[in-house]
């Protein structure tokens, strides 16, 4: 049916990160795995031809749909027409405003992967279904001491659980991609650890991983403008001296954060 439709509107694809799931199998399970209840409004970014659309729909009490491309907008209009079921939004993911909205299931532009995902983390919903390239996706829910850890996998920790669902490989997609996908579930939640400052945790944790295979002690040294300490050689030595001796990513997100709120504090005093 997917191969249906792209021929029918002369879609062939293979630009602006245009490589459309045409595995029905993994559409399906992708619906299946967002446990998608009648009442529900559910954002989909990059709707492409609709083929997981049509399913979000089928499930859904409404979608939400964004796409940037003019012709893509075409082929959603001439397939789903005027129905109170779809919100069709015609605009740059990373300019418009999202509606609210429960859950988000897509398969994302691979290289705005980071940025759609931390503008997502801005707002309210339950559960994210989201397909991202697949070396993205291991460092996203990749934990401390392995070696996908990072600035990322700390970031997303902040936020959410996240947690990889099911590897996509490429012959899945027309026309197949050059690497492969994977689907990650993401369950947004308050932060399990203090954070004084969320903008300064986030920029301390830059600035750890901006080196990471240098110990967190030069990494903050390096970086005191970023963060704000003008004698951080002298207060260093105030800091847990086992967590500077380690690299980043040997340290846990609750780690990094104790780091951060006394370095805010000592700034503030």
């Amino acid at each position: 049916m997917v191969y249906d439709i792209l021929r029918k509107y002369g879609i062939r694809g293979g630009y602006h990160d245009q490589h459309f799931l045409i595995d029905e199998r993994i559409l399906d399970r992708i619906v299946d795995a967002a446990d998608i209840k009648p009442n529900e409004t559910i954002l989909e970014i990059g709707a492409g031809i609709g083929n997981l659309t049509e399913r979000l729909m089928a499930k859904a009490g409404h979608v939400v749909a964004i796409e940037r491309d003019p012709e893509l907008v075409e082929v959603l209009i001439d397939r789903f027409g005027d129905t109170d079921k779809l919100t069709l939004i015609q605009g740059d993911v990373l300019k418009v405003d999202f509606p609210p909205f429960d859950k988000v299931v897509s398969n994302l532009p691979y290289s705005i992967s980071s940025e759609i995902t931390f503008k997502l983390f801005r707002y309210k919903f339950e559960l994210g279904i989201l397909m991202y390239q697949y070396e993205f996706a291991q460092r996203l829910v990749a934990h401390a001491n392995s070696k996908d850890y990072s600035r990322l996998s700390v970031n997303a920790h902040y936020f959410a659980d996240t947690s990889l669902i099911m590897k996509i490989p490429r012959g899945a997609f027309s026309p197949p991609p050059e690497v492969l996908s994977a689907v990650v579930e993401i369950r947004p939640r308050p932060a399990d650890f203090e954070v004084l400052d969320e903008k300064y945790f986030l920029d301390l944790v830059t600035a750890a991983f901006g080196q990471r295979r240098k110990k967190v002690r030069n990494s903050l040294i390096r970086n005191k403008q970023l963060l704000g300490i003008d004698d951080m050689k002298e207060f260093i030595n105030e800091l847990p001296q086992d967590m500077l001796d380690k690299r980043p990513e040997n340290l846990e997100p609750e780690q990094l954060a104790q780091l951060a709120n006394m370095l805010i504090r000592h700034r503030d005093k």
